[in-house]
């Protein structure tokens, strides 16, 4: 296994223990998945390409981006082409949560690179990580 797989595998049951996972833990494993599985676009020039092939199922913008451009080119993108649209608070999260990080012996994350937005293509499996996420967005 390596580095990435062995952080996913520590992480996911300690989410999965029975207790009503939120929306941010739901994303979080979301895109951890979607990565394993090849489905996701990082960055502002992939993310535009594969909303604009309608390829998009679901888009996360930082709220921290302190580029007003590319939020607002991102927010016209999505609505233009009924992407939803989720933000969390750090650009560095995301990143995080996008494989744009070393992880260490220990599972920690190391070296996090930044990214304000991430375009999930595939989900990759369907887990109830997916469902509750797929509820949150139907709720809001």
């Amino acid at each position: 296994m390596s580095g990435e797989e062995d952080a996913m595998a520590a992480e996911t049951p300690a989410a999965l223990l029975g207790e009503k996972m939120d929306a941010n833990a739901a994303l979080q494993l979301v895109l951890r998945k979607s990565l394993a599985h090849g489905g996701l676009a990082i960055g502002l020039h992939e993310a535009a390409k594969a909303i604009e092939k309608h390829a998009a199922q679901l888009c996360v913008l930082a709220e921290d981006c302190d580029q007003p451009d590319y939020v607002k080119l991102v927010k016209a993108l999505c609505a233009d082409h009924n992407v939803n649209l989720m933000t969390i608070a750090a650009a560095k999260t995301l990143g995080e949560w996008a494989g744009l990080c070393k992880i260490d012996s220990e599972g920690k994350a190391r070296k996090v690179v930044g990214c304000s937005c991430v375009v999930v293509k595939d989900y990759g499996e369907e887990t109830e990580a997916l469902h509750v996420l797929q509820e949150h967005l139907k709720s809001h």
